[in-house]
C-alpha cells in the first residue's frame, strides 16, 4: 500500500514508497531500492484464530504508547463468582488495595484525550500534554491536586508551546470542571515544578494578538477578505504601544472590522466567539481606536467610515453598543 513521499538516494528526489507489511520494508514505487528494513509495526494487531469459524479478524492489544513504559505487562486476577472457582478471594481485595502503578498515567491520558478532542487540537499538543503530565507524574507531584486543573493546565502550556494558545476560558469550559483560577494556579504549580528539569523545554514564549485571529473570525463566520483585513491591522497595531493583552486587542480589532464590513456582528457575538467579556471590549476599544486610521488599511476603510465608527461608538452611554 502507498503511504508518503520519501527521499529516494538513487532518484535524486522524492518519490512515492510502497510499504511491506510481511518483510518490513520501505520501497521507492519508482526503481525498487529499499529505503528501510525491518521496521516495527506499533499500530493494533488483527488476527484470526485457528479455532475461529469465521473470518472476521479479532483485535489484539491496544497501540502502543511510548508514555507507558510497562502497559503491556499488566497482570488482571479475576474477582470469580462463579460456583466452583477457586480463585483466592483475597488476591483480589489485594489487587484492589494496592491500586494499578500506572492508574494514574491512565486517567490522566484519557482525561487529556478527551479534553483535546472537545477543543478539536492536533495531536502534536495532545502528545506533549501527555508527557508535561508524566513528567509531573514521574515526581509525584499528582498527589492531593485536582486531575482536571492539573490536565487543563497541560494543555494550557501545550498550546503555548506550540504557538496554538488557547484562552483559559476556552480550557475552562472543557475541563470538566475546573475553574479558571484552578487552572492558572495549576499552571503556575506544574512551570515551578518541571522548570528545573525541563528547563528551556518549559517555556511557553510570548502570545501575540495574531495567534487567535484564524480561529475567532471562523467562529464568527467570516470572509476570506474580513479576514484579510484583521490581519492586517493586527499586525500594523504591532507598531504602537497598545497596553492590552493580545487577546484583547484582537477582539476589539475583530470587532472594528465587523462594524465597517457589511455583516455588522452584534458586540455579543464577538464576545462569544473571543471568550472575551462585552466590558472588556468597550475598555479596550477607547484604548485603540485613536489608532484606527492607522492600523485599519486604507483600501478598506476610508476615513469617512471611521468617522461614522466613532460616532456610533461614543454616542452612547455603554460604548460600543449600538448593534448589541
Amino acid at each position: 500500500m502507498s503511504d508518503s513521499d520519501s527521499y529516494c538516494t538513487d532518484c535524486k528526489r522524492y518519490t512515492e514508497v510502497v510499504f511491506d507489511r510481511s518483510a518490513g520494508d520501505t520501497v521507492c514505487s519508482e526503481c525498487g531500492l529499499v529505503l528501510e528494513s525491518r521496521s516495527i509495526d506499533e499500530t493494533s494487531e488483527w488476527r484470526t484464530f485457528a479455532d475461529d469459524s469465521g473470518d472476521d479478524p479479532n483485535r489484539v492489544g491496544i497501540p502502543v504508547n511510548p508514555l507507558l513504559e510497562d502497559a503491556a505487562l499488566s497482570t488482571g486476577i479475576s474477582k470469580g463468582g462463579t460456583k466452583g472457582s477457586n480463585v483466592d478471594a483475597s488476591l483480589t481485595r489485594l489487587k484492589c488495595w494496592v491500586g494499578d502503578p500506572d492508574r494514574v498515567l491512565y486517567n490522566g491520558f484519557s482525561t487529556i484525550s478527551n479534553m483535546a478532542d472537545r477543543l478539536s487540537l492536533v495531536k502534536t499538543i495532545k502528545d506533549r500534554a501527555g508527557e508535561i503530565f508524566k513528567k509531573l507524574e514521574d515526581q509525584k507531584c499528582t498527589r492531593g491536586r485536582k486531575l482536571e486543573a492539573l490536565v487543563a493546565a497541560c494543555i494550557y502550556i501545550a498550546c503555548r508551546q506550540e504557538s496554538k494558545p488557547r484562552t483559559l476560558k476556552e480550557i475552562s469550559c472543557s475541563a470538566g470542571g475546573a475553574t479558571m483560577r484552578e487552572i492558572s494556579r495549576a499552571k503556575g504549580y506544574i512551570v515551578k515544578q518541571l522548570k528545573f528539569e525541563m528547563g528551556e523545554s518549559m517555556e511557553m514564549g510570548t502570545v501575540h494578538a495574531r495567534d487567535y485571529l484564524r480561529r475567532f473570525c471562523s467562529n464568527l463566520g467570516m470572509s476570506n477578505i474580513e479576514v484579510r483585513v484583521v490581519q492586517e491591522t493586527v499586525k500594523k497595531a504591532g507598531d504602537f504601544d497598545i497596553r492590552r493583552s493580545p487577546i484583547s486587542i484582537a477582539a476589539v480589532i475583530i470587532f472594528m472590522i465587523t462594524q465597517l464590513s457589511e455583516s455588522k456582528k452584534p458586540l455579543r457575538d464577538v464576545s462569544i466567539a473571543t471568550t472575551v467579556a462585552e466590558g472588556t471590549i468597550r475598555q479596550a476599544y477607547k484604548d485603540i481606536y485613536p489608532f484606527a486610521a492607522k492600523i485599519i488599511p486604507e483600501w478598506y476603510a476610508k476615513e469617512r467610515d471611521l468617522n461614522n465608527l466613532h460616532i456610533t461608538t461614543t454616542t452612547s452611554t455603554k460604548p460600543p453598543t449600538l448593534y448589541t
